[in-house]
This record gives C-alpha cells, structure tokens and sequence, in this order.
C-alpha cells in the first residue's frame, strides 16, 4: 500500500478568521500527525487488510470527532457564541475521511474491511 498523504484544504483555511493564525497552525500541524500515524500503520502491518482495518479504526474516530463539532455548532449559537472554529474542525475531519478514500487503492481496501464488518457485525447480532 502506498504512502498516505493528506492536507488541509486552502478554501477551509481562508474561511478562518484572519486575526487568528494559531487556529490554521493547529490545523496544519494536527494533520501532519495523523499522516504519520497512518503512515506507521501501513509500515507496521503485516499485510494490507491489517492496514485497511487499523486505518478504518481511525475513520471512526473521525467520523465521531465529526459528529461531535457538528452537535456542537446549533449550541454555540444558541448560546450567541461564533461556531466558525466548531464548523472548520467539523469540516476538516470530513475533509481527511474523504481524503483517505480518494487514495489509490486504499478506498477499496476500506470499503472492503467496512462491508466485512458489516457483515460480521450483523451475524453476531443475529446469534443473540
């Protein structure tokens, strides 16, 4: 499997507010660490199903970091707060998910080990 490479989209950065440079640096830098860490995965594992699953774990962990800024918005604003911050993270986990299923071949591999999943998932459920 190919080596993962992932950025932070301009559009998302130039809709942060401009008196705040540290926010685009987190972004940069947060990025940065996941395409390590997913990187080491794919070194680490021994083949590319292994790959597939361990990347898929942390897909999950976005898709739920994602759900998170996403209930958080309609509350910053119910409490006059500004959601732009909520909003930027919320769109730069989407962004990475999408990311990581645009990568070659490892768009496959995830949606292969996701369907395996489903299935296995569903087969437990069906025992009880």
């Amino acid at each position: 499997m190919d080596e993962i490479s992932l950025g932070v989209p301009e559009p998302l950065l130039d809709r942060l507010p401009e008196d705040d440079a540290t926010a685009a640096t987190d972004m940069q830098e947060a990025v940065g660490g996941w395409e390590q860490q997913l990187n080491r995965v794919i070194e680490e594992s021994e083949d590319e199903r292994e790959a597939a699953g361990r990347i898929l774990e942390a897909i999950e962990r976005f898709e739920d970091r994602y759900q998170t800024y996403d209930e958080l918005v309609p509350e910053l604003r119910a409490w006059g707060q500004s959601p732009i911050y909520a909003i930027a993270w919320r769109t730069l986990y989407a962004d990475v998910v999408a990311q990581l299923y645009e990568h070659d071949d490892l768009g496959e591999h995830l949606e292969r080990e996701r369907n395996a999943r489903l299935v296995e998932d569903g087969i437990r459920l069906q025992d009880l």
